[in-house]
């Protein structure tokens, strides 16, 4: 119409038209469009419980040397059978210059990992933990621990794009970041948060949670969560965020 032919289809150009719209899905899936926490692109198999997926697909459990996509959510690293005496614990985060002086240095609960050029020890107490060798990072917390006889601790390692968000979701405990580069918002009912490289954030038990990167930068981060070991690492919620990161 106004004075011009309609073309007609073609079925390469339905084709087109159809991959176009498989490429927009995968990118920002529909609400309720089956997956994993992180909205994004092709993956690969999830990890067992894992909620957190980031590029369209769960948190993966990875082997030191295995080789990985160059984005995703990537658990690095576990303790199991953790007991706690108080409600509360600290994340101790401490950086070595060898994987042999942190091997050395780790309690028989803490976990070690090499992430971004640099050896990692993660141990966990009260802030007044005394811990001996390493560059204090952060101690991050209170975590507010679930009821459990044991917990897990599990650390991931995540590479986003601007613009990646979360599913809606929950773990049964504490989720915690240190941030590495870029920047993040977390949104749970009680508002937003953002953190920034050299910053850390933390949420308790049970809350549901939408994590969306922002700024312009590819964010990395350092992930814990201390969950009960008879559940599962995390599972979605019906909450409905406001959009507060977006603001």
């Amino acid at each position: 119409m106004n004075g011009t032919k309609a073309a007609r289809a073609t079925p390469a150009a339905f084709a087109m038209v159809f991959l176009a719209s498989l490429l927009l899905m995968t990118r920002n899936p529909p609400n309720g469009a089956p997956s994993s926490v992180f909205a994004g692109g092709a993956g690969t198999q999830d990890h067992t419980g894992a909620e957190h997926a980031d590029m369209g697909q769960a948190c993966v459990e990875v082997r030191p040397g295995e080789k990985r996509p160059e984005f995703g959510c990537f658990i690095v690293a576990a303790s199991k059978n953790l007991h706690f005496d108080q409600p509360t614990v600290f994340w101790h985060l401490r950086t070595f210059p060898a994987r042999v002086a942190a091997d050395a240095a780790r309690s028989a609960t803490g976990i070690v990992a090499e992430e971004d050029g640099r050896v990692w020890l993660s141990e966990f107490g009260p802030r007044e933990l005394v811990l001996h060798g390493g560059e204090p990072v952060a101690i991050i917390g209170p975590l507010e621990l679930s009821a459990a006889k044991t917990h897990t601790a599990e650390l991931a390692f995540a590479v986003l794009r601007p613009g990646d968000r979360s599913r809606v979701h929950i773990h049964p405990g504490p989720e915690a970041w240190y941030v590495l580069a870029g920047e993040q918002c977390l949104e749970t009912p009680a508002g937003a948060r953002k953190a920034k490289a050299g910053e850390s954030m933390f949420a308790p038990p049970n809350v549901s949670m939408e994590l969306r990167i922002t700024g312009t930068a590819i964010r990395k981060s350092l992930t814990l969560i201390i969950h009960d070991s008879a559940q599962a690492w995390g599972l979605p919620s019906d909450w409905k965020p406001t959009g507060a990161c977006t603001l």
